[in-house]
């Protein structure tokens, strides 16, 4: 089998994680890393389960980018029509996606001001491939979903290239097969699995999330490390059902606590991971309504001597607290999340 070039695309700040995580499995070799994408060489089929990324993509065409002016997006055909859509179908089909490129759907986006729409690429780029394809294609304009079994296609703009990408499963990988259920603030999965990857859990680590939310995270600990003993808290009702459906047939066990009491004995934990609610999209409760110090205090308690924590911060103004009590941070990666910034702390309890 020839070597598919491949495309990741990731949460920003996420390209090193994304790269690390292809190279750690044997998955290819890096090619180019740039904003949201990492490019790699496949040196196996399927190479589709990247946990960390939001999608896989098979690079279908390139070419310069079209600049800001208006007549740059109908330009953009051009890379429908420099796509070897025979053997992108032969290897979307090696990588364990559909045999077929059945309908079109398009999702565009770029980098920098130009004077034409995201609609208008996807158009221009969407009604060439159908045509080609001898198939019918869906605008996102109208704000409709794509019917099912459309192929999904999408095209990126940088400043110097104009990328042509076809994605390689019937839907966008970030879409788990286990997220049956949702409360607010739930954690996206790549996002999650990144978090599991920076604490480096190890066969018969403890586990503990105080504020588990659906249970994203102790889910992807379960994919990467089914042999963790994984234990999940939250104050919400609604949020334990949630974490408990989804964790369905998983090594992963759900209470209700508060996150500034958890019924656990000191020193258990050998890894915390942890979004707590810091008034986002969800208003702490129970203990932690009275002061975020007590969240680190009970962190700190929990944690056994040398062990590990991982947590995502809104902003850098929570890292004083956790200093103070006695946690050390020792790796920061900023990331953007639903175009907000934010960083992913990794801190150590001393021995």
């Amino acid at each position: 089998m020839t070597a598919a070039s491949l495309v990741a695309r990731c949460v920003h700040g996420l390209e090193p994680t994304v790269a690390a995580e292809i190279l750690r499995r044997g998955l290819g070799t890096i090619t180019h890393i740039g904003h949201r994408e990492v490019h790699f060489r496949a040196s196996r089929s399927p190479a589709l389960d990247v946990r960390t990324a939001d999608d896989v993509f098979l690079l279908a065409a390139q070419g310069p980018d079209v600049g800001a002016s208006r007549t740059g997006a109908a330009a953009l055909a051009g890379l429908a029509g420099a796509a070897d859509l025979a053997a992108l179908t032969r290897l979307r089909r090696d990588h364990g996606g559909p045999g077929a490129l059945t309908g079109v759907e398009v999702s565009a986006s770029f980098l920098g001001r130009r004077n034409f729409t995201r609609y208008d690429v996807e158009d221009a780029v969407g009604h060439a491939l159908a045509a080609r394809l001898g198939v019918g294609y869906h605008s996102r304009r109208g704000g409709a979903a794509p019917p099912p079994g459309h192929s999904g296609w999408r095209v990126t703009l940088d400043g110097e290239r104009a990328t042509l990408l076809l994605r390689i499963a019937a839907r966008p990988l970030h879409r788990r097969a286990y997220k049956r259920r949702s409360v607010p603030g739930t954690l996206h999965p790549p996002l999650a699995a990144a978090m599991v990857a920076m604490a480096g859990v190890e066969p018969g680590d403890t586990v503990l999330d105080p504020c588990c939310g659906a249970g994203t995270l102790l889910i992807e600990a379960a994919r990467q490390q089914p042999r963790a003993r994984l234990h999940g808290f939250d104050l919400s009702r609604r949020a334990v059902t949630a974490a408990r459906e989804n964790a369905a047939g998983l090594p992963v066990a759900v209470a209700r606590a508060d996150a500034g009491r958890l019924p656990v004995p000191d020193g258990v934990a050998d890894r915390v991971l942890a979004n707590p609610p810091w008034g986002g999209q969800v208003t702490p409760g129970g203990l932690l309504a009275a002061s975020a110090g007590r969240w680190w205090a009970e962190v700190r308690r929990v944690l056994a001597p040398g062990g590990t924590a991982v947590v995502l911060l809104p902003g850098v103004g929570e890292l004083p607290l956790g200093i103070r009590h006695g946690l050390t941070p020792v790796h920061l990666q900023r990331v953007r999340v639903a175009g907000a910034e934010s960083f992913l702390v990794r801190w150590t309890a001393p021995r």
